[in-house]
């Protein structure tokens, strides 16, 4: 085609211009949604449905319809602006049968639709329930608004939940390790059972008793189906037994049948703890997870103790790589082998996030690794920085606001320090040498994990001795000790700067240090016979973990900014802290603790008490007192981190802890002591702004 003369193209350009907007305007038309509305597998008749589209502001209407008599709708949905989630909501109309057959206003069902329209979608109680709870953080009301990354994330895990176009279990919740190694599936229906039980009206009180049940802390009952959905999946643990009553209310087992005559089934047999949703995520070598992150995508990463399909134990282990999920739980990392190179090596409680790049430190390989955050791509040497062999064993690591990373030698009791991140710069320090420090800085003993707060001080948990250290970022040899109580692990700085010290033994009784000292000395005399080092420290490593099992027990000290501990301190969170391990914040500044061999997790009320129950004091459990968060897919657990949407992330690191404690294991079960992938809770927590670099940021 010949090109226009000069005196003719700006009239072309102009026309192009023009054709072009003509194009774009024509493809992003108004697009048609069709869909049903249905309780169980009725329809809902001349209910309205809208379409609105949420972010950080109140949310936009977009269409509205009505449900035919057979619960069928039709809109046109105009283009989608950029950052926008949409969703459905179904308000009013009655299931043909039930009540006179007018317009019910209890009626409210949900569904999040995402970032793009499907052809088909089908709104009933397992939508609502899904859309629910992994948005429970940003709904108030029928309102849906928040943070755009949070809401996205939110929108991607509703299908792994439930199947939109047919409104029936999505894949993830029926895959081999969440329908039938978990109560979430029956969790799941029963909670959709109980709002089908108002919505039929299968009694005249039905709903009367639903709304009674689901009233949240200090507030009144419920006025419709989605509100009471809300009071429970924003306070799972308020009064759980209550709600669970109301099963055999609605429906009773007929004297002629075995089971109650709901629409969905499994339903639970017994009382649940709380009302939590969560699923398990594996794949992309996850194995036996340690330190965990979330980046600036809601993606999350891990650092994988052993290698998919080995037959590791403390005696004999093959490393694992690093391994990283969308923030929907699909794998990122190659499966089985994760992300490798560089150094890594049996990755232990030491990874951390920055913009660009994945920071993580090895047990097995003594080092520590940098692998490119958008490829997975190793950055470090095949060997990854080693200091000439002069490190250990590594735990902790993290990145500063100012860029620096530090990171910790838990067996040579040092501190590594790589100012700005380079490698060439970096160097050790802390040294000792017969238990004293060489070097003129700082002192610490086995360091475990580490933090820094608003006045760029590094703060370090010594598992050894129960102290933790402090010191300016800038000067090391300033440093002071603090004292906790016994075996510190993690630590976190909270919005406020206090800082919060798990304490992984807690408060022993004089029994119980007694009964720890003997199976140290014993677990040290058992291993000095046995074959070389490795043996030594796994025959030393079992005595003390059965140890830990005899005296569960547990706590956390909170360090207010000038280094005193707060009143009250510690907190055992009503006696379900049990081997505390990670430890998190959350957007309120609320706290939450890993529970490792508890397998359980803990939520503590922060120092901004407003954001907690009525009531409530700072260090006050808002999980279930004595148990925590429990069941669900949790094994032994080390860390936890808070992603955009509120979910909380669990790593399972160890799942048969006498596998890998047996020199030879059982062979049918000898590849099973690591730990079964992450545990995504959704939407607990205030969200958080990631990656975490320095205190928590809310949003």
């Amino acid at each position: 085609m010949n090109r226009p003369s000069r005196s003719l193209r700006p009239l072309y350009v102009a026309l192009v211009a023009v054709f072009g907007a003509l194009a774009s305007v024509q493809a992003a038309k108004a697009q048609p949604l069709v869909g049903y509305i249905r309780t169980g597998d009725r329809p809902i008749v001349k209910s309205t449905v809208t379409l609105w589209s949420a972010g950080p502001h109140s949310p936009k209407k977009r269409a509205q319809a009505t449900s035919g008599n057979d619960g069928r709708f039709e809109l046109e949905a105009p283009p989608r602006q950029p950052g926008e989630t949409l969703y459905l909501l179904a308000t009013g109309g009655s299931p043909p049968g039930a009540g006179t057959g007018r317009s019910d206003p209890a009626i409210v069902l949900m569904a999040t639709l995402g970032e793009a329209l499907p052809k088909r979608v089908t709104v009933n109680e397992l939508t609502t329930v899904a859309s629910v709870w992994t948005a429970a953080q940003f709904l108030d009301g029928t309102a849906l608004s928040g943070n755009a990354l949070g809401l996205k994330i939110a929108a991607r895990n509703v299908p792994n939940l439930v199947d939109l176009p047919s409104g029936t279990w999505g894949p993830v919740i029926q895959d081999g390790l969440n329908s039938s190694q978990t109560t979430t599936l029956a969790i799941f229906d029963t909670l959709g059972d109980l709002l089908a039980g108002c919505i039929a009206r299968v009694r005249d009180d039905a709903c009367a008793k639903l709304f009674a049940a689901t009233i949240p802390p200090g507030g009144s009952a419920p006025a419709n189906t989605l509100a009471a959905a809300e009071n429970v999946a924003q306070h799972p643990a308020n009064e759980p037994g209550k709600l669970f009553a109301l099963l055999d209310t609605l429906y009773p087992i007929p004297h002629d049948r075995r089971w109650r005559p709901v629409p969905y089934m499994p339903y639970l047999a017994y009382a649940p703890p709380s009302w939590t949703l969560a699923l398990v995520y594996a794949g992309g070598g996850l194995n036996s997870l340690g330190g965990i992150g979330i980046d600036a995508d809601g993606n999350a990463w891990a650092g994988d103790n052993f290698l998919v399909g080995s037959q590791s134990t403390l005696y004999t282990s093959f490393g694992g790589g690093v391994s990283e999920v969308g923030s929907s739980g699909s794998p990122l990392s190659p499966m089985t082998l994760g992300f490798r190179g560089g150094g890594v090596d049996g990755p232990g409680f030491g990874l951390a996030v920055t913009a660009d790049r994945v920071w993580v430190d090895s047990l097995a390989g003594k080092s520590v690794s940098v692998f490119d955050r958008r490829t997975g791509k190793p950055l470090s040497p095949p060997a990854g920085y080693t200091f000439n062999g002069q490190l250990g064993s590594m735990q902790g690591i993290i990145a500063t606001p100012s860029g620096d990373i530090w990171a910790l030698d838990n067996d040579n009791s040092q501190v590594v320090y790589f100012p700005n991140g380079d490698p060439a710069r970096a160097r050790i320090l802390c040294r000792r040498v017969n238990g004293k420090p060489t070097d003129g800085t700082c002192s610490v003993d086995t360091p475990f994990q580490l933090a820094i707060d608003q006045q760029n001080r590094i703060w370090i948990t010594n598992s050894g001795n129960g102290t933790v250290t402090r010191f300016p970022a800038g000067n090391p040899a300033d440093a002071q000790t603090l004292k906790v109580q016994l075996s510190p692990t993690g630590i976190a700085v909270d919005s406020q700067g206090n800082v919060w010290v798990n304490n992984s033994l807690g408060t022993p009784s004089l029994v119980e240090k007694l009964t720890l000292v003997w199976d140290k000395i014993t677990g040290w005399v058992k291993g000095a016979f046995s074959h070389g080092s490795a043996d030594q420290q796994a025959v030393l490593f079992r005595s003390l973990y059965q140890t830990i099992t005899k005296f569960p027990g547990g706590n956390v000290t909170l360090f207010h900014p000038d280094g005193t501990e707060a009143p009250g301190s510690p907190f055992d969170g009503g006696k379900s802290i049990i081997a505390p391990w990670g430890i998190a914040v959350d957007g309120n500044d609320n706290i939450w603790v890993a529970n490792a061999t508890g397998r359980s997790f803990t939520e503590l009320c922060g120092v901004r008490t407003q954001t907690c129950p009525p009531g409530s004091k700072v260090g006050d459990p808002i999980s279930p007192v004595k148990t925590g968060y429990f069941g669900q897919g949790l094994q032994i657990l080390t860390d936890i981190a808070i992603d955009p949407a509120g979910n909380v992330w669990l790593a399972n690191n160890w799942d048969q802890a006498d596998v890998g404690m047996s020199q030879i294991p059982d062979p049918a079960l000898s590849t099973r002591m690591g730990g079964d992938g992450f545990i995504v809770f959704f939407g607990l927590a205030k969200p958080v702004k990631t990656p975490l670099i320095g205190p928590v940021r809310g949003w």
